[in-house]
């Protein structure tokens, strides 16, 4: 993937407690290579959906951890040393520090678990 992949992140909470959330719908709505939408607080953590084709660019998160659960598509994400590669109904988590990169050759749909504090580009 050689173009530069254009994000569109919304940090706003999309969802309040108590209400349903429907990922199909949102995915059918998408139009979008690379969405990412926070859809709910838990706690001190928030949900957020990915639907994303394309690449991201290499960041860390100082302070946090990250969890990428894939729902449909396939996710590669780098790391310095290897790549992890995910499929539907695999998660793993990148702890905080470690430099990584996210890429989706095709569509694909992930949940995203972090505290609700992170920057979700990264902190370098």
């Amino acid at each position: 993937m050689t173009d530069k992949t254009e994000y569109n992140i919304h940090t706003d909470i999309a969802f309040e407690p108590l209400e349903r959330i429907d990922v199909d719908e949102l995915v059918k709505a998408c139009k979008v290579d690379w969405f990412n939408q926070t859809l709910c607080k838990v706690n001190d953590s928030v949900v957020r959906l990915g639907i994303l084709k394309g690449e991201f660019h290499w960041h860390q998160h100082d302070a946090e951890d990250e969890f990428f659960y894939v729902l449909d598509g396939n996710l590669s994400i780098d790391l310095e040393d290897k790549t992890i590669e995910l499929g539907p109904n695999q998660g793993t988590v990148i702890p905080k520090g470690v430099s990584h990169r996210p890429r989706a050759p095709e569509k694909t749909i992930v949940l995203m678990v972090e505290t609700a504090s992170v920057t979700p580009t990264g902190d370098d």
